[in-house]
């Protein structure tokens, strides 16, 4: 009997990361570190509220998963929508900007984080979404395409830092 692997589940994968932290941080530690704080209670607030589960706060990135891409993507339009509300309070200079990835694949799950192509795929889809941005993979948009009431602007095929094939890339413009 072939020896059972670790565990697997298909899982939507939600990447954010602050655009220019090292800029804000270098001008007004501070000031950065107070307003990355409540703008993580944001995060957290809006993945429970969509079912999600925060997997990883590190640094200033996040990593969540959900079990349903729909609920990824509406979870990152209500979280880029509350920021760029939130920002509108702030100078210019200190407005502080996500870049958001989703992505759907089969990860590999220990204890309460998750390893494997899908985490790594959201993680560049992340770097290349613009500042106050959601980029989600092919995989996603197949799922919530005719279930979201969003613009999905297809990218094109991109190559990506350390996957082997293509990824599907598309943009996310809210409805409103």
């Amino acid at each position: 009997m072939p020896e059972i692997g670790p565990d697997r589940q298909l899982l939507a994968i939600m990447v954010a990361d602050v655009a220019g932290y090292s800029r804000l941080m270098a001008a007004q530690e501070r000031r950065t570190l107070e307003t990355l704080k409540t703008y993580r209670d944001c995060f957290r607030e809006h993945i429970t509220r969509f079912k999600g589960q925060l997997i990883d706060l590190s640094g200033d990135g996040v990593l969540a998963s959900f079990t349903s891409p729909t609920s990824a993507v509406e979870c990152a339009v209500a979280i880029q929508d509350e920021l760029a509300q939130r920002n509108k309070d702030l100078p210019p200079h200190r407005s502080m900007e996500f870049r958001i990835g989703i992505n759907l694949g089969d990860v590999i799950t220990d204890g309460d984080t998750i390893y494997g192509d899908g985490v790594n795929v959201a993680a560049r889809l992340e770097g290349l979404a613009e500042s106050g941005g959601i980029m989600v993979s092919g995989s996603v948009y197949v799922h919530v395409q005719n279930k979201v009431e969003h613009l999905f602007v297809y990218e094109g095929r991109k190559r990506v830092k350390n996957i082997a094939a293509p990824v599907e890339v598309y943009s996310v413009l809210p409805a409103h």
